[in-house]
């Protein structure tokens, strides 16, 4: 499984961090991100900062993107 977020649409929230803060970050933009262990994918950020998901987060990321408001986060399979 693959995240990532598409901050045109993100609302900042910040409920995907407190659901997963392993996998999500909010950053001082106020929009959220997807990070792989601590490299924060902003640069560019979208669909081009996509990170593979760990098989134990897969439940906590899936559930984050369920309760977005912004249904800004993008799971891919495979």
């Amino acid at each position: 499984m693959k995240v990532w977020i598409d901050q045109d649409l993100c609302t900042g929230d910040g409920l995907c961090e407190e659901i997963c803060p392993d996998v999500f970050t909010l950053l001082d933009d106020g929009l959220a991100y997807v990070k792989d262990h601590d490299q924060v994918m902003n640069n560019p950020g979208g669909a081009a900062g996509q990170v593979a998901v760990p098989t134990d987060l897969e439940d906590a990321v899936t559930e984050a993107a369920e309760e977005c408001p912004g249904e800004c986060i993008f799971i891919e399979q495979g």
